[in-house]
């Protein structure tokens, strides 16, 4: 190990409780992590990174998973054999953590920064005055603006870009020797992300720490990351510095995960011709708050005048940053919620004037695919149920509505056997294939897509785009693609409608839109793209190529 490392890992094993799909969560790892130093930790889900990172703080669910092998030896100490009130004085002061979820770490019911005072307290450093004077230090230090008022919010009042700097503001709040940030950044919006990954290489060279940065984005290792450990099935597999590991990767899962990875230059696509299938004009939504006792009511536009065509075959990319509106376009399409003004022609028919009785014959032909496949599923119907439930409702028979769901998730890449089983039996990507077979159940000729694969491994994410992609160009259908990728964008649009503030700012072919971007707005959205500037090696596509071409044969 390096002279000059702060924390040294040596042989660290971490066991599983039984009936786990493995018995070692983490096994036999070594790693050194150096001052002044950003090592990215990288794998899919269930690789054993965040245990890794859990065991350095001390915050395993022990006794179920525990260490039972190695040392952790953080200046000089090792942390596997300290008492539990000798890591509550390193937690904080000498170690720190940001956590992926902001809104799991942070007390609903304190303000923001009492929060950031606790630390402090915990510790029993500064006077009162002292720490009320540093935890506004610490908020405008992190860039979040008015830090006087702000330390008064509760956590629900900010965006998930000002709570995640929030927790940075915590974790540097004792200046740590080490930071370690659990995915911090995985569901931010891109410019957000831009941000706080800047934040955070700004933050790393005025302390001096050392940082274990964990992700499964390439895209985030190629803009920050000194050395790169890639991680699977609870081992790491390769180790080096950045450049070598990111444009010359030596194992075969490092070349695939690469591989995986939307790149960021959208193929040239023929225009589709044709009447429009989906035609949205002028289409207007605003949320309205009720005033309250001691709140006034607001009125925020959510879409403005909104307007664009959908052709049949062909995918039209809604991008832009969270709260742009896009998904309130997406559900207002699907008649999740009602418009206040504005078309949506679908072919003859303007389903924006339709209710009840009326509308329910035609929901068939305009079908959804959420977010989130955990909340999305029923956890109380088995999978078949669930997917045949929407033609029954149309009138199918029973037992012919449930062949058809069998069919479809043999279609969408699942064992057919999967309709007996539960949703909670199944891994995220797994649950999405359940939700697009459930929206192709109704035959429909329009998809909305909202944000399918956000959430997602980059392999898993591939494979979904894939089999949309695959889906769409065999039943022909036109797909509105929800999204503040802009890899996956690139990837899989015909088209781009960039949204701002409930408006369409700029709207176009994918290729002109990426290549000669003509708002402000597009342009920030590009130029905020994390490894925008690497590209990914041949190495690794030629191993994708020959891996497909394995499969297919």
């Amino acid at each position: 190990m390096a002279e000059r490392a702060i924390l040294e890992v040596e042989n660290l094993s971490i066991s599983l409780p039984s009936g786990a799909d493995r018995p070692l969560a983490v096994e036999e790892i070594s790693f050194a992590l150096a001052r002044n130093e950003i090592l990215c930790v990288v794998g899919e889900s269930g690789s054993g990174k965040s245990m890794c990172a859990n065991a350095i703080m001390g915050l395993l669910p022990r006794p179920h998973v525990q260490p039972v092998g190695g040392t952790i030896r953080f200046e000089g100490e090792d942390l596997l054999s300290l008492p539990e009130s000798r890591l509550r004085d390193l937690r904080g002061s000498r170690i720190g953590m940001i956590f992926q979820e902001p809104m799991t770490a942070l007390n609903p019911l304190m303000r923001i920064g009492e929060q950031i005072d606790e630390v402090f307290d915990a510790h029993g450093v500064l006077s009162k005055a002292e720490r009320r004077a540093r935890v506004v230090e610490l908020l405008r230090d992190v860039g979040l603006p008015d830090p006087e008022h702000l330390g008064e919010s509760y956590p629900f009042r900010l965006s998930g870009g000002q709570r995640q700097r929030v927790m940075i503001a915590m974790a540097l709040a004792l200046e740590p020797a080490i930071l370690i940030a659990d995915e911090p950044t995985t569901a931010l919006d891109v410019t957000t992300q831009a941000q706080i990954l800047d934040l955070i290489k700004k933050l790393q060279a005025e302390h001096h720490m050392a940082v274990m940065f964990i992700t499964h984005d390439f895209g985030v290792v190629a803009e920050i990351a000194d050395r790169v450990a890639v991680m699977q099935y609870g081992k790491i597999v390769e180790m080096g510095p950045a450049e070598q590991v990111l444009n010359d990767p030596q194992h075969d899962y490092t070349r695939r995960l690469i591989a995986a990875v939307p790149q960021f230059e959208p193929p040239e696509r023929p225009q589709i011709e044709g009447p429009p299938l989906l035609s949205v004009k002028a289409l207007e939504k605003t949320y309205v708050t009720e005033r309250g006792l001691f709140t006034q009511g607001r009125r925020v536009p959510a879409a403005q005048e909104v307007s664009f065509d959908i052709r049949k075959g062909e995918t039209l990319g809604l991008v832009g940053e969270s709260g742009s509106g896009k998904s309130t376009v997406g559900r207002c399409i699907v008649r999740l919620l009602d418009t206040d003004g504005g078309e949506i022609r679908f072919g003859e028919i303007d389903l924006a004037g339709l209710k009840g009785k009326a509308l329910r014959p035609h929901r068939r032909h305009v079908q959804m695919i959420f977010q989130d496949p955990y909340a999305s599923l029923n956890p109380r119907s088995k999978v078949g149920t669930i997917v045949a439930e929407g033609p029954i409702a149309h009138g199918t028979p029973r037992a012919e509505a449930l062949a058809r769901a069998h069919e479809l998730l043999h279609l969408v890449g699942l064992d057919p056997s999967a309709a007996e089983r539960f949703p909670h039996e199944f891994s995220g990507g797994q649950r999405q294939r359940i939700g697009i077979a459930r929206a192709l159940a109704l035959e429909p000729e329009l998809l909305v897509a909202d944000e399918p694969v956000s959430a997602l491994d980059v392999s898993v994410q591939a494979q979904v785009l894939d089999l949309l992609a695959e889906i769409k160009q065999r039943l022909h259908l036109a797909m509105l693609f929800i999204t503040h990728d802009l890899r996956v964008a690139a990837q899989i649009c015909d088209n781009i409608a960039v949204m701002k503030l409930g408006r369409i700012v700029e709207y176009g072919p994918t290729r002109r839109v990426f290549d000669d971007p003509q708002h402000a707005y597009t342009k920030a959205l590009l130029a905020a793209v994390p490894g925008k500037r690497w590209s990914i090696p041949e190495v690794a596509l030629e191993h994708a190529r020959q891996h497909a071409r394995r499969v297919a044969s």
